[in-house]
């Protein structure tokens, strides 16, 4: 098993509101690595754990329009879906939008969108949101400060952002980026809760909750997902079990 440490950062937009990687070669592996995972992601169970707490952060109603950024195929967006007015969710990858599609015609839900774009690049106007969520998404990130001054700038002055995203000790954070580009050659790097909380405050927001908790995995089931060639799974397997 491997056990990972999800930290939720919940920052309010006030009125002033890495590691270096190329971005178009990044862009390129993260559309693959994702096209391949996105039916597993959707059928990754241990990936709908603690939505309530998303929620019960955030406090969502009837009068928030939300904006997924990196929303894969929908799960948070669709966990939200219920208890707002309108979520749109958009990723990278055309194909996690589709399967994303397929779910809502599934689930027969109507108040939420769907687009294909960059988290550094958002195609909506500014202030359009009331609430701004992303998980697991800043460490495939090449830069989190760019993607996180777009959800500023689309967030509405009092609005809310949220950030779920995996966080280790600082001393076990290089480990686990290692392990993690064998099997997952999108990841980039997690970050330390310090240094999330951090780059909140200077994107010019009030952090105003924290909260953490612990996901339990099957290391096969792990791989299996994001079906890395033999040779890195075997090099992966020994560093997820530790």
């Amino acid at each position: 098993y491997i056990l990972a440490l999800g930290i939720l950062t919940l920052a309010r937009c006030e009125e002033s509101c890495s590691k270096q990687t190329d971005p178009s070669q990044h862009e390129a592996v993260t559309i693959d690595q994702f096209t391949k995972q996105a039916v597993p992601f959707s059928r990754f169970e241990k990936h709908l754990d603690f939505m309530d707490l998303l929620r019960n952060m955030t406090n969502p109603t009837k009068e928030d329009n939300v904006l997924d950024v990196a929303c894969g195929p929908g799960l948070v967006t669709f966990a939200f879906a219920p208890y707002v007015k309108h979520v749109n969710g958009i990723d990278l990858t055309p194909g996690m939008i589709r399967q994303a599609e397929t779910l809502q015609k599934e689930r027969n839900v109507d108040n939420v969108a769907w687009s294909v774009g960059s988290a550094d690049k958002l195609p909506f106007d500014n202030a359009t949101f009331s609430l701004v969520v992303t998980r697991y998404s800043f460490h495939h990130f090449p830069s989190p400060t760019a993607a996180l001054a777009e959800m500023v700038r689309v967030c509405r002055t009092g609005g809310r952002i949220l950030v779920a995203d995996v966080s280790l000790p600082r001393d076990k954070a290089a480990a686990y980026d290692r392990m993690e580009r064998l099997r997952d050659p999108s990841h980039v790097r997690a970050l330390v809760e310090d240094e999330l909380v951090g780059l909140l405050e200077a994107a010019g927001l009030e952090v105003t909750g924290r909260a953490s908790y612990r996901v339990d995995m099957d290391a096969e089931a792990l791989l299996d997902a994001s079906s890395p060639p033999s040779p890195r799974r075997r090099r992966a397997r020994p560093r997820l079990v530790r």
